[in-house]
């Protein structure tokens, strides 16, 4: 079937995606987009690798804003995490670069990881953008298709441009050890799945959805990893203010580092300190990588937050474990926890 769609693959984090090593993913998520008959492209700097991109971050935003000036791009796909896109930030917002480009062309962007922090510069210049698949983890599965929950949410978006439902999924799937050559129609190891966990308050609440990977909103905060982070996130004001997350639902999960849970709580006290746990309507927790630490980040979010009428709703397939829904930001949601179902 032919969609008529064109998706540009971009690198704003890592340059994964230029390194030799990994070209047998990149035709297989390339392959896999021309047989839905999409037209692909991928950025000018995409495939410029590691060195090139983590030395050059004004090429990585210099991409970005490329990509809205081509009328021709439907929808933009990262290919992949990374750790340090704050860095884009003065190239997109000392001149309000990213707000004259958005203006009027709002496109489907959709990324997932450290690509939060460009989730929240979207925010701030006001296009609603899409969390929870990339090119690379989804897209490249090197099973002889995606993951088949993952694959429907990823359909469901290039259908019809939007998601309209969430329902967990049957099975979660362990992370691969390697992913080399030899791991190509090897399939993942899959376990049941234990769908929705409220851990605490209303089954049901409502609001529209904002956040990300909690080790990136962590860094907003703290520069332990990147001596600057802080200082440019604060200078270009990229956490959104508290009227900006009243009445928001607050998303969190954890990344394949697999936080230890002494760092976890450090994480989510930050968070508290902002005073964000006293406006937002709920939280929604991502599955833990492979499950590790999930009872003690479990026990730790219901410790730290200390407002038992807050709901949590914990285990959804979103970030870091496999496999991937699709989350919509600044569209009203519904949760209901009994039913076990998110509705947009």
């Amino acid at each position: 079937m032919r969609h008529d769609k064109k998706i540009a693959i971009i690198s704003l984090s890592r340059g994964l995606l230029g390194e030799d090593f990994i070209k047998h993913e990149l035709d297989i998520g390339k392959k896999r987009l021309l047989d839905y008959g999409i037209e692909v492209t991928t950025t000018k700097h995409a495939l410029n690798g590691l060195q090139y991109l983590e030395q050059n971050p004004q090429a990585r935003a210099q991409d970005l804003l490329d990509t809205f000036n081509d009328k021709n791009i439907d929808m933009i796909l990262c290919a992949v995490g990374g750790n340090d896109t704050y860095r884009l930030l003065p190239y997109l917002f000392e001149n309000d670069e990213l707000k004259n480009a958005v203006k009027n062309n709002h496109k489907i962007f959709l990324g997932f990881s450290d690509t939060t922090m460009n989730h929240l510069m979207f925010h701030k210049v006001g296009m609603n953008t899409f969390y929870g698949q990339a090119f690379l983890p989804d897209i490249c599965e090197l099973e002889l298709d995606m993951l088949a929950y993952t694959k429907a949410y990823f359909d469901e978006l290039i259908h019809t441009g939007t998601i309209k439902e969430i329902r967990p999924s049957e099975l979660w799937y362990e992370d691969r050890k390697s992913y080399d050559k030899t791991q190509i129609g090897v399939k993942r190891i899959g376990h049941k799945n234990s769908g929705f966990q409220l851990l605490q308050g209303s089954p049901t609440f409502s609001g529209k959805i904002l956040g990300g990977c909690i080790e990136t909103l962590y860094s907003i905060f703290d520069n332990s990893e990147h001596n600057d982070s802080t200082k440019l996130c604060q200078q270009y004001n990229i956490f959104p203010t508290l009227q900006d997350w009243q009445d928001k639902i607050l998303l969190l999960e954890s990344s394949e580092t697999k936080s230890p849970p002494e760092l976890y709580r450090k994480m989510l006290d930050t968070l508290k300190t902002t005073g964000i746990f006293d406006v937002i309507n709920g939280i929604i927790v991502g599955k833990p990588c492979d499950e590790v630490y999930s009872d003690e980040y479990k026990k730790i979010l219901v410790e730290v937050i200390d407002k038992p009428s807050l709901p949590i709703l914990y285990n959804v397939n979103i970030g870091h474990a496999y496999p991937h829904c699709i989350i919509p930001f600044g569209i009203p949601a519904h949760i209901d926890a009994h039913k076990q179902v998110i509705r947009f």
